[in-house]
């Protein structure tokens, strides 16, 4: 029978995985398996990243933008721990992927040997799976194994493999059943007595909305229909954002410091809650305590752990909701959806009347604007970690078939630039977006070089203010103390990506970023556009004092109302807003500490 190497033998489960690319960089504990690198070299693409951070990210992000797992690889040692970013990213996120780990050979283990530590303890935490190799012809059986791990357990999962196991031949005789991942998921579907207990609290509610998450995002048109059908409002979690398009009337965006004005406002006000697919921990700071819950997920630990539930649904998101909706009562418009229109309306309204702004340094409006007018249909958006969460969740109206993807939970700055990397390797004939600010742009700007080297068409937007935007408004806001630690200096982004091979542009106003971003179109390879923009802060839905003339001036927010001017308008009755909000730290403290049968927690 036919030997090969070790490491051959792995490469070969991976392609019988369907996994045509891997992104790692080489160290001499590794050589083995860049030698199966090679050998694949016409199947399996090698993407050199400039730091084992980025291919352990860009590996993080390829499940969450394709729904595929992402393969990286790091050498002994450091390149071990240059992975650990990556890794508890996925493991927050509860993305499937593998990293695979060279560890020196085993002759040299364990006897303080260059770049030599205990490497399993240390992956341990993180992983979902973690073994090493213990024999050669282990190897593609274990590779294997971690790949469905990570698919069945949502997480990181990791191979350390030897170098000189790499290198030993094993009989070419595994064959794995990938094809048996390959079936359609069959996730169950709810019980009527279930269906009929949710209808009636429907039935007599009096201000209920819907609070869906990623959990159902192969929901999108159940979740439409029900909230017509129903006349609920759309909240979503930060991680909901794209599932049901921004335009759509009754979406008011997602809850939190990161959300928007309107989902904030009517939070507190509701008295039945809809909860799909949802475990955001900042939840718990959210929703009148004493509003009935109706939780739908597929997933019986997270019944009843952000909220206590009235009706808990162990059951498919759309299955579920196409259920209510056949069987359920139209009702009504209600005080609070009514008023939640109209607060979305003027909302809107004051951010678009920024859209075309000509202050100086530049609001980001103008930004969105144009990436909102220019932007593919079927655009990818790579979105760092800080302020620019907030500007991309409020103003980029997602459609079409654009997808997007961020660190969530885990939130590491740095994340742009790796997963913009993965969408193009992904997707190379999609526009692809990578958006950041100085300061998270600055820790994987390296990767600038990557998508040089492999010509990725990726138009880089760094927002440039001069500071951890996040970081400052939380010192601001929340803690009340001097800034510290959060001034950035400037920098010549465009110069800087220049002397890595792409071209750069420096832009100032609206009309400077629109001429970038047409050029940039009309290229192949990356581009790098410099937005030299405004130190004021976004809206503060923490604060949120319509009635402080002080806190209006800050925002100019001269022409934005305060929801009790809705709620008053509309008939929201004022005590239904007694419930947690997230700025109201000790209210939500004590429904952690009170709401003991649901285990809400602030983590």
């Amino acid at each position: 029978m036919t030997k090969i190497s070790g490491s051959d033998a792995m490469f070969q489960v991976l392609y019988d995985w369907g996994i045509d690319h891997i992104y790692g960089f080489p160290g001499g504990s590794f050589d083995s398996t860049m030698n199966a690198i090679h050998n694949w070299r016409d199947k399996i693409k090698f993407i050199e990243v400039r730091h084992e951070e980025a291919g352990a990210l860009a590996a993080s992000a390829e499940y969450k933008i394709s729904g595929k797992v992402g393969v990286c690889f790091g050498s002994a040692g450091p390149g071990a721990v240059h992975l650990m970013n990556g890794l508890y990213d996925a493991k927050y996120d509860k993305t499937p992927m593998v990293a695979i780990v060279a560890n020196v050979p085993t002759s040299r283990q364990d006897i303080d040997f260059f770049q030599a530590f205990d490497e399993k303890p240390w992956f341990d935490p993180v992983a979902v799976w973690n073994h090493q190799a213990k024999t050669a012809e282990s190897i593609p059986v274990l590779m294997d194994e971690a790949i469905r791990q990570a698919y069945q357990r949502k997480g990181p999962a990791v191979l350390i493999l030897p170098k000189d196991f790499g290198w030993d031949k094993i009989e070419d005789n595994f064959r794995n059943n990938a094809a048996a991942h390959k079936v359609v998921p069959n996730f169950p579907a709810p019980r009527k007595e279930q269906v009929d207990k949710a209808l009636e609290l429907i039935k007599n509610a009096e201000n209920p909305i819907v609070y869906f998450g990623h959990g159902a995002e192969d929901a999108s048109a159940e979740l439409k229909e029900f909230s017509d059908k129903f006349k609920m409002p759309l909240v979503s979690s930060v991680l909901g954002k794209g599932i049901v398009e921004d335009e759509f009337p009754a979406y008011m965006g997602s809850i939190g410091r990161v959300g928007a004005k309107p989902s904030n406002d009517i939070q507190t006000h509701a008295d039945l809650v809809v909860w799909v697919g949802n475990n955001s921990p900042f939840s718990v700071f959210f929703f009148n305590p004493n509003a009935k819950v109706i939780q739908i997920d597929i997933n019986s630990e997270r019944l009843g752990k952000r909220h206590a539930v009235t009706v808990p649904m162990l059951a498919d998101a759309k299955k579920t909701l196409r259920a209510l909706i056949e069987a359920g009562e139209s009702r009504p418009e209600s005080p609070l959806y009514k008023a939640a229109l109209a607060d979305r309306e003027n909302w809107e309204a004051w951010l678009e009347s920024f859209n075309d702004s000509d202050e100086i340094p530049m609001r980001v409006e103008p930004i969105f604007d144009v990436i909102n007018k220019k932007a593919a249909d079927d655009a990818v958006f790579a979105v760092d970690v800080g302020n620019v969460n907030i500007n991309f969740d409020r103003l980029m109206h997602l459609h079409g078939d654009q997808k997007w993807t961020t660190s969530g939970l885990y939130a590491t700055m740095g994340y742009g630039a790796p997963a913009s990397l993965a969408a193009a390797t992904i997707y190379p004939n999609r526009e692809v977006w990578n958006l950041a600010g100085d300061g998270g742009f600055a820790m994987m700007n390296q990767e600038l070089l990557t998508q040089a080297r492999y010509n990725m068409h990726v138009i880089n937007v760094v927002f440039t203010n001069e500071t951890l935007g996040y970081i400052e408004a939380e010192q601001v806001d929340e803690s009340h103390q001097p800034l510290s630690g959060v001034k950035l200096p400037d920098n010549d982004w465009a110069m800087s990506a220049e002397g890595m091979n792409v071209k750069g542009f420096t832009v100032r106003n609206k009309r400077e970023f629109e001429d970038a971003v047409t050029a940039a179109q009309q290229m192949e390879g990356p581009v790098l556009i410099d937005c030299k923009i405004t130190h004021d802060m976004p809206y503060s839905t923490e604060l949120n004092t319509l009635d402080d003339p002080a806190f209006v001036e800050k925002y100019d927010a001269q022409t934005l109302k305060p929801f009790s001017y809705f709620a008053g308008k509309y008939g929201v009755e004022a005590d239904a807003a007694s419930g947690a909000s997230e700025h109201e730290e000790e209210s939500a403290e004590e429904v952690v500490e009170t709401d003991t049968s649901s285990g809400a927690s602030r983590h």
